[in-house]
């Protein structure tokens, strides 16, 4: 089993000769003190958060459970999995959401294919990552229609979002960037305000 250190976009076919299954991945996850990918054979190790993606992360999390609590949404933090079956990829985002009851993969229990709505918190190292191949994979799941890419270093928000999904592959996008908006998400029928994303967070 090999684990790759390099970041997932600078990963090339070749860059490592021994490649692992996803039981062999499941397995160490089961056992490992940090949180890795998994790309198709390789494992890779997802860099650690910043304070402020911490903070962002929960404070995102406490509003949509709490204004999603008598809904047919759930909320889940970041310790649930993803598995993208078209791109045999298993990935942790920092916030989703699901509509009714998880999907899971076959017999797993900690592996979801139906999110719904997706957060990431932007990092120096991941963030290209974060808009492209990573959207692209996640573009492939049927449910998913919303996505919110949040900086950790200033008020800046970007939304992505779809609601023909799945019979349409148009996705809209808009920029929210001053702390007093609220982004409408449609697939929730809520507004989450930016104060409340950036609540604890010194801008």
């Amino acid at each position: 089993m090999v684990i790759a250190e390099t970041n997932p976009p600078n990963l090339s076919p070749d860059a490592t000769k021994t490649r692992s299954t996803p039981d062999e991945y499941r397995a160490m996850q089961e056992t490992a003190e940090e949180r890795h990918e998994y790309c198709n054979g390789e494992i890779i190790a997802m860099p650690g958060g910043s304070p402020a993606h911490s903070r962002i992360a929960v404070d995102t999390t406490t509003f949509l459970n709490v204004a999603l609590r008598d809904t047919n949404f759930q909320t889940y933090n970041g310790d649930l999995r993803i598995w993208i079956p078209s791109f045999n990829h298993g990935t942790y985002p920092d916030v989703l959401v699901i509509n009714g009851e998880p999907e899971f993969n076959g017999s797993r229990t900690d592996e979801i294919l139906n999110p719904l709505l997706i957060v990431e918190i932007l990092s120096p190292s991941t963030e290209a990552y974060d808009r492209g191949e990573k959207f692209r994979k996640y573009r492939s799941l049927a449910n998913f229609c919303e996505y919110l890419l949040v900086s950790q270093t200033e008020p800046y928000i970007e939304h992505y979002y779809n609601c023909d999904r799945p019979s349409s592959d148009r996705w809209q996008w808009q920029v929210y960037d001053r702390v007093e908006s609220a982004i409408v998400l449609h697939s929730l029928n809520i507004e989450l305000p930016m104060a409340e994303v950036y609540r604890r967070i010194s801008l």
